[in-house]
């Protein structure tokens, strides 16, 4: 497979649509990773955590699925997309900046709540805006562009959250707000004045409710579809558990500090990036579902040997293995998804996704707090916090028989049609 080279105004494109990830990422991983510091430090159970944070995925349950499919419909000066980022960010922004202010764990389940809220009402139309302005043959490179401005916002958050936290524990917080804020602000002014907007098709007449109803009546039809959501839901099991528990398997488990964790992780996340750009290009040269089947293997493996082992040097070591196959992990299932999307209907098939995704996202961290807690006594050594990378590689690996079925299925379809 042959790729052409990106046009001038492809890159522009795919670089404005990188903002508002590098925002939203760095805010989800201040919450992910620091909120579960914080309430620990405030004496709740890993179970209790897991199941606060799953709280992502109970929101990604329906919201994505109504604001896409309404996203389709809505026709403002705007655009039918930007009118939900500008609605929600503000929400969003204010309970992350309170979050460093909490002190009980009751505020901070709300604030979590309203932040999810709005995360979820902003992320469905403004990455639908990718199927609208992207082609299907850069899909790939579209989302590894996309990876790396994520990348880059997880870093951050990593690194520098960690020394934020160590100087004041509301500054992770304040400062991703400000982050977000900015960069959302910054996307809505530059897509308004490029006039990269999405508009209805005047003969469109389709409620959101009509247009949802199609989208549920195509997965009841198409076996690949379905096949995707199961896989995805793996996949982001795997990924919200590490995210969740990972700071505390370095500072709990293995006994370091805070900012020596953000250092640790934010090396990882260098592997993350470079992973990124990576697999990008190879999907749209060898093909989505090669590259990720590829990278399920590698990460899902990788990830037994913390499990495992105990010693910090051959954990460190297996890092880099971590590091690349979480990054294709984080990068081509939208792209794997893209070519299935029928026109007229990418925000209501992107909340699909999502759906998907909140499934998992809801079980990792509470599967993962549930392992902890009932493996500390077999798990002494890392007061049970390695359990979490046993419930990760087996997500990862039950997911590649799924991945080889979707690949036979869309091949079928593609015959049929």
């Amino acid at each position: 497979m042959v790729t052409r080279a990106l046009r001038s105004d492809e890159k522009q494109i795919l670089m404005l649509l990188g903002l508002p990830t590098l925002g939203l990422a760095l805010a989800i991983t201040v919450v992910s990773t620091y909120l579960p510091v914080l309430a620990e430090d405030l004496g709740s159970s890993t179970t209790i955590i897991g199941l606060i944070i799953g709280g992502e995925g109970l929101m990604a349950l329906f919201l994505p699925l109504v604001t896409g499919a309404w996203s389709d419909r809505l026709n403002t000066r705007f655009g039918g997309r930007l009118p939900f980022m500008l609605a929600a960010t503000p929400p969003a922004v204010a309970a992350l900046v309170l979050l460093g202010f909490a002190g009980s764990m009751g505020t901070i389940a709300v604030l979590v709540a309203i932040f999810f809220a709005g995360y979820f009402v902003a992320y469905e139309p403004y990455r639908a805006l990718y199927p609208d302005l992207v082609p299907d043959d850069v899909a790939g490179r579209s989302q590894g562009n996309q990876a790396v401005w994520r990348g880059g916002g997880t870093a951050l958050a990593l690194v520098g959250g960690g020394l934020l936290f160590d100087l004041d524990r509301s500054l992770p917080f304040v400062v991703g707000g400000l982050v977000l804020a900015g960069t959302v602000g910054v996307f809505v002014w530059g897509v308004v004045r490029s006039g990269h907007v999405h508009r209805t098709a005047e003969d469109d007449c389709n409620t959101a409710r009509q247009s949802f109803a199609q989208v549920l009546a195509l997965v009841r039809e198409r076996r690949e579809l379905r096949l995707f959501m199961a896989a995805n839901a793996l996949w982001e099991l795997a990924i919200a558990a590490l995210k969740t528990f990972a700071v505390l398997y370095i500072t709990k488990g293995l006994g370091h500090s805070v900012a020596t964790a953000s250092a640790i992780v934010g090396g990882v996340s260098i592997f993350l990036l470079g992973g990124a750009v990576v697999s990008g290009r190879l999907a749209d040269r060898l093909g989505t579902e090669r590259v990720m089947e590829g990278a399920l293997w590698i990460f899902g493996l990788g990830l037994l040997i913390p499990f495992l082992v105990t010693n910090q040097l051959v954990v460190g070591l297996t890092a880099p293995l971590i590091g690349v196959g979480g990054a294709v992990l984080m990068t081509l299932p939208f792209a794997l998804l893209i070519p299935l999307m029928p026109e007229g209907a990418h925000g209501a098939v992107t909340g699909y996704y999502s759906l998907s995704r909140g499934i998992g996202v809801s079980l990792g961290p509470l599967l993962g707090g549930v392992a902890i807690g009932a493996l500390g006594g077999p798990l002494a050594s890392t007061d049970g916090y390695a359990a979490v990378w046993g419930v990760c590689s087996v997500s990862v690996l039950l997911s590649i028989p799924l991945l080889r079925a979707l690949r036979r299925a869309a091949c079928a379809a593609d015959r049929r049609r």
